[in-house]
């Protein structure tokens, strides 16, 4: 366990190292959300300053844009991570050490978690000087929120890393698009109901969409929905073990096939 566990942690040091060592990876991290949150925060402030019927929800619109940031985010710290070693031509040296797909995988969730950090924090500052908007405002349901889109965010990023690894290059686009195919279905900006009757059952499969849900119940209605997020992390669970053992059989298939030896050619 304990040899485990420092396997873990070295390969987690890894990639901060890399991270570290590069201020323009540093800058990217931030570079991206506070751009997004800069254009979606003017539109806040429209709509929170006009007499429309909208600007009392208005700030609806800023909290669902810092939590799918914390999705998004979360899902390519994790396969960004990943795929750096695929760009390295790294990964069957990885795979022919003692380091086990649990270990790659449970370093590979810590830097998506450290850089998450280092990307989210400084756009909540900025969003509370410039907009007066202040997340944490959701109370400790924000928590909840939190994690459970990270686990999501990791759940996705196992299964791209799978794809990657079976199928190569040809899947690594999946890290930029998957989840704008699932931003619609997940309901960030509207509720389940404005979606027709034939698609909720869809979006309640989405693990994204009780957070969403249960964000505007914190906004609107003051109100903290701990069903919606007890039900988000059963199904989190389930999604996350779905995803550790795709990507483990993904890896084993590319393993019996020699895709390791030829990744990144």
């Amino acid at each position: 366990m304990t040899q485990s566990l420092n396997r873990i942690a070295a390969m987690t040091a890894r990639y901060y190292y890399i991270l570290r060592s590069s201020s323009l990876r540093l800058l990217e991290i931030i570079y991206w959300p506070a751009m997004q949150m800069l254009v979606w925060g003017f539109l806040y402030t429209y709509l929170y300053d006009s007499k429309s019927a909208m600007a009392s929800t208005a700030g609806l619109l800023l909290g669902a844009v810092l939590l799918w940031d914390v999705l998004f985010r979360g899902q390519l710290g994790f396969t960004f991570t990943f795929l750096e070693e695929i760009w390295s031509r790294n990964l069957a040296n990885l795979m022919m050490s003692p380091l086990q797909p649990f270990e790659l995988a449970a370093s590979l969730m810590l830097m998506s978690l450290i850089r998450l950090v280092i990307g989210t924090l400084p756009v909540m500052l900025l969003t509370f000087v410039l907009f007066g908007f202040n997340v944490f405002a959701m109370g400790p349901g924000l928590l909840a929120f939190f994690l459970n889109l990270v686990l999501t965010s990791w759940a996705i990023g196992l299964i791209v890393a799978g794809l990657v690894i079976r199928q190569g290059f040809g899947a690594e686009s999946l890290a930029y698009s998957i989840m704008i195919v699932l931003l619609p279905l997940c309901c960030v900006y509207y509720p389940v109901a404005a979606l027709p009757l034939w698609l909720h059952p869809v979006a309640w499969s989405l693990t994204p969409t009780y957070v969403f849900e249960g964000m505007r119940a914190v906004l609107l209605d003051g109100t903290f929905r701990t069903d919606l997020m007890i039900e988000c992390l059963a199904l989190n669970a389930a999604y996350l073990g779905m995803g550790f053992t795709t990507f483990v059989a993904l890896l084993q298939s590319a393993r019996h096939k020699g895709g390791l030896l030829t990744m990144g050619e």
